[in-house]
């Protein structure tokens, strides 16, 4: 698992490290002795490990037949699954995987499908 904020690895069950952990507890602490509201933090994914959306998306569109933007992402059961469909039936059935790839790839860049087979949300 990853840290949802900083993206670094965490214990099972956790989801901040101990340094984001020790930096919400001081900026509580911080902020309930002023008058002012800090700005909410921008939702940006600085994690390494992130896959990019645009890429899953694109690869859905335009590979969503063969399940390749499934096996980016880490969900190899759909990918299989989409890959067989496609081959077994020699392309006949290979439009039906198509279109599903291709709604997938459409629901990954309007960000309904924000996250990989770990659960960690993908980038832009």
């Amino acid at each position: 698992m990853f840290c949802r904020q900083c993206g670094k690895p965490v214990d099972d069950g956790q989801e901040l490290c101990d340094d984001c952990k020790n930096a919400a507890a001081t900026n509580s602490a911080n902020t309930n002795n002023t008058t002012y509201q800090a700005a909410p933090a921008q939702n940006v994914n600085t994690n390494p490990m992130a896959k990019s959306k645009m890429a899953a998306g694109l690869l859905g569109i335009f590979l969503g037949s063969l399940g390749i933007h499934n096996f980016y992402l880490g969900y190899t059961s759909k990918a299989i699954a989409q890959l067989l469909i496609t081959i077994l039936s020699c392309g006949i059935l290979g439009v039906v995987s198509e279109i599903w790839g291709l709604i997938e790839g459409i629901l990954i860049l309007t960000d309904s499908i924000n996250v990989d087979a770990n659960g960690v949300k993908l980038r832009d």
